[in-house]
């Protein structure tokens, strides 16, 4: 692919932009081999966030663009950055795509700036998601596509910061794609497609379950600092998380506004608390949620979640129709599947459910869009899916019905200022969040 007679530079090649792609399904998902060494078409990535989902992101994106390399990463604990780095170079079929040395890795509240700054044409956004919105608006600022991972923020605060981040992003051309990968996964794709055409008539309500059991919890270092023992049980702390509802569920939240077109709803009550966690455990989190949320025309999703042991598991999705139902399998072994209003199937995906990955779909196609010059965009629905996951929270603290005009217009901001973030402080751990007495902000 190398063209010796076009004299584009490389950061013009990386930077011809234009409209948004749409939802296509891929059909030719690894790019063909090329040579790792640097010419006009490679592509740059710098990874922020050296967690299992970071780490696992930078190995997709890396999987299927072999033209593709990794230059530079970040994170706030030097042994993630060193774990990360060395898993990724051992890996055989990325290892040489990871070309990050010892001078472009980079640790502390600041190493997010130090990735983008490293000469990075994408980079990927994965840290705790209440840094989201900060990490967002530096890349942007600085000229550069992101691929996100979900959600977007933990407050409406930083909802709001994201979606100017979103409109400066537009306004430059840039590329930022969604980690929300179940809208990567071809059998969601075809399900959904039938739903948005009307093949179960019009919608009636909705169910999603996200049933799990307990987080994981890293025991507490007694040399810790305070911050040092938030960040590493982020989960457990909402600033950092929004909660499970937020941090984990919020794929069943992106299901159903998927459902309903990206329409968001008018407003919703919720349940919640924590029955099964001690008081003296890590965090402030609650272990259970149910939401009802409603649209126009009194259109209802009811959503589920729970962390607790040794309870039923279930991770589904059925959309309810005036003509029938569809029902969203996910992890689930059958496969996505319509049934008439007697239950009688008559549609079902015959594809592989699992093939191809969907984290793997979710960056080759975003990356193929930004060598075409056409960036994805899915800016202002995966910030949008996220703000309704926070509209959850926000009614199952506080007991309240809470709108979404509400929602996205909450004082509430959990994030301290960026000149506040240091090893030696943290915020302070509210008192476990309790209905009917917690106050709406």
């Amino acid at each position: 692919m190398n063209q010796p007679e076009n004299q584009t530079t490389r950061r013009d090649f990386i930077k011809t932009t234009g409209a948004v792609i749409g939802g296509a399904l891929t059909t030719n998902l690894i790019f063909p081999q090329r040579t790792f060494a640097e010419n006009s078409e490679t592509i740059k990535i710098g990874l922020v966030g050296c967690g299992g989902r970071g780490s696992g992101a930078a190995k997709n994106a890396l999987t299927v663009d072999k033209n593709a390399v990794l230059v530079a990463m970040g994170d706030v604990f030097p042994d993630q950055v060193s774990k990360s780095r060395n898993n990724l170079k051992a890996q055989k079929d990325v290892g040489a795509q990871v070309q990050v040395d010892e001078e472009n890795t980079f640790t502390g509240f600041d190493a997010y700036k130090k990735v983008i700054d490293a000469g990075v044409d994408v980079v990927i956004l994965a840290t705790p998601p209440g840094f989201r919105p900060l990490h967002m608006k530096y890349a942007v600022k600085q000229g550069k596509h992101v691929f996100c991972e979900k959600p977007i923020c933990t407050d409406a605060a930083g909802y709001r910061s994201f979606m100017e981040s979103v409109a400066e992003a537009k306004q430059k051309k840039l590329g930022i794609a969604s980690g929300f990968c179940w809208r990567s996964n071809h059998a969601e794709r075809a399900i959904y497609n039938k739903i948005l055409t009307g093949e179960i008539g019009e919608i009636r309500s909705l169910y999603g379950t996200y049933n799990t059991g307990d987080p994981r919890i890293v025991k507490v270092n007694p040399n810790w600092g305070p911050m040092e023992a938030q960040l590493r049980n982020w989960m457990h702390f909402v600033w950092l998380s929004g909660d499970h509802l937020v941090e984990q569920a919020i794929h069943n939240v992106d299901l159903t506004a998927w459902a309903m077109g990206d329409k968001m709803p008018t407003k919703c009550i919720a349940h919640g608390g924590r029955q099964i966690r001690p008081e003296n455990m890590v965090g402030h989190i609650f272990d259970h949620f149910s939401i009802v949320y409603e649209w126009d025309a009194g259109v209802r999703g009811f959503l589920f979640c729970r962390q607790q042991a040794g309870c039923a598991s279930e991770n589904v999705q059925r959309v309810y129709g005036s003509k029938g139902t569809a029902n969203v399998m996910l992890f689930q072994p059958a496969p996505c599947h319509i049934a008439d209003l007697k239950g009688k199937p008559t549609w079902k995906y015959d594809g592989d459910k699992n093939t191809p990955n969907m984290y793997e779909v979710e960056h080759a196609e975003f990356l193929d869009s930004i060598r075409k010059g056409n960036p994805r965009m899915d800016g202002e629905w995966l910030a949008n899916s996220s703000m309704m996951g926070v509209m959850g929270r926000m009614a199952a603290y506080t007991g309240q019905e809470v709108t979404w005009e509400d929602a996205i217009n909450s004082k509430e901001s959990l994030v301290p200022d960026e000149a506040d973030l240091t090893w030696d402080k943290a915020p302070a751990v509210p008192p476990l969040a309790m209905p009917g007495k917690t106050p709406f902000i």
